[in-house]
């Protein structure tokens, strides 16, 4: 299942003018007027690259009169990965993994003919990059029937994961669930594939579907806010490479 971001029911009201980002001996710092930005729990939202800090400054001074919570997907991705990755690496590494165990790009449907040739266009190259630059042999399953991948290859990427930092490995994970496939989410760590290319890859059925059936207005938009997490994403991953 793919994870979105909710916005709450009462919006907190905008209480600052400027923004602010200032280096500190722990990182990067955001800032309020004068107010240090926190975490959930009360930490510092200390980052560990400029490019990080700027994104989630972007976030606080694009705001209006009120603060649109569900909007701000940099910040409550870092607050993951300072408060709630650093106790939970190995349980956040078993979820890379069990993505990998049935992953969106190794399901083929059975027909129509079209769609699984658009499927095996789409996801093949994926496949043949994963064995061939990681090492990682993944079993191409025609049906929805559920079937094992490889022991080898499952623990593979879970070492890869817990060989990254949190901030990595949190955007691993959100990747991992937003595209229902972890090959896509390293593919984009990896900058093997743009966060929007990865996007367009996880939604072959859907986009066959569309151009079958037509589509409605809701699902367009639910289609454009997670086509805009794919491309803050990609964003993160790069940030955190500057």
């Amino acid at each position: 299942m793919r994870r979105g971001f909710h916005e709450p029911a009462d919006k907190p009201r905008r209480f600052y003018k400027a923004v602010s980002v200032e280096p500190t001996p722990d990182g990067f710092e955001v800032r309020l007027d004068a107010r240090t930005v926190r975490t959930p729990k009360g930490g510092r939202l200390a980052l560990p690259t400029r490019a990080l800090a700027d994104q989630i400054a972007e976030e606080w001074a694009r705001q209006g009169e009120t603060i649109e919570v569900a909007g701000m997907h940099v910040m409550r991705l870092a607050n993951t990965a300072l408060e709630a990755v650093p106790a939970a690496r190995e349980a956040t590494a078993d979820q890379v993994a069990q993505y990998a165990g049935s992953d969106l790009v190794c399901y083929y449907a059975e027909d129509p003919a079209q769609l699984v040739e658009r499927q095996a266009a789409a996801w093949g190259p994926v496949l043949d990059w994963a064995e061939a630059e990681l090492g990682l042999r993944f079993v191409r399953v025609s049906g929805i029937i559920h079937q094992p991948q490889p022991e080898e290859t499952l623990a593979r990427i879970r070492a890869l994961a817990l060989s990254l930092d949190d901030f990595r490995l949190a955007g691993l994970a959100f990747g991992s669930a937003l595209f229902g496939s972890t090959l896509l989410a390293i593919a984009v760590l990896k900058g093997r594939l743009s966060g929007e290319e990865a996007f367009e890859l996880s939604r072959v059925d859907e986009a066959f579907q569309e151009q079958k059936w037509g589509i409605d207005a809701e699902a367009a938009e639910r289609t454009e806010r997670l086509r805009g997490e794919a491309v803050m994403l990609e964003r993160w991953f790069k940030a955190l490479e500057s």
